[in-house]
């Protein structure tokens, strides 16, 4: 069982900026997804067991950065220049063995996060 204690989030405004962190009990891949009331679980951002390698949501790239401190297995997310449309709940997501890529679907996600809420007002 991995534990993941995820922190960050709440209201923000557009423009703002936001970070959010996860800790797992132990070294992983890692990664975050969000979802939005009546959209499935999308891939946000992941960084591979190391903390060398980002991948990225396309349409995130630009805004969004993920970065890993490998001495306290937690993983960053810094949310730059928020939008509305990014108002969703993050979710923290492990995998034991593979990598999370942007191909990653939801049910391959070994251990989630219990998630946290993002509200951007414009």
């Amino acid at each position: 069982q991995v534990h993941l204690v995820e922190s960050g989030g709440g209201l923000a405004q557009a423009g703002d900026s936001l970070r959010l962190s996860c800790t797992a009990s132990g070294t992983y891949p890692m990664g975050w997804f969000r979802q939005a009331p009546g959209k499935e679980r999308e891939f946000v951002a992941a960084v591979n067991r190391g903390g060398g390698t980002q991948y990225y949501a396309d349409s995130l790239k630009d805004r969004f950065v993920i970065s890993k401190d490998n001495a306290k297995n937690t993983i960053y997310l810094q949310m730059n220049s928020l939008k509305p449309e990014d108002s969703a709940v993050y979710y923290c997501a492990v995998t034991l063995i593979k990598v999370i890529t942007p191909k990653t679907k939801p049910p391959e996600v070994d251990f989630w996060g219990k998630g946290t809420l993002i509200t951007v007002s414009s």
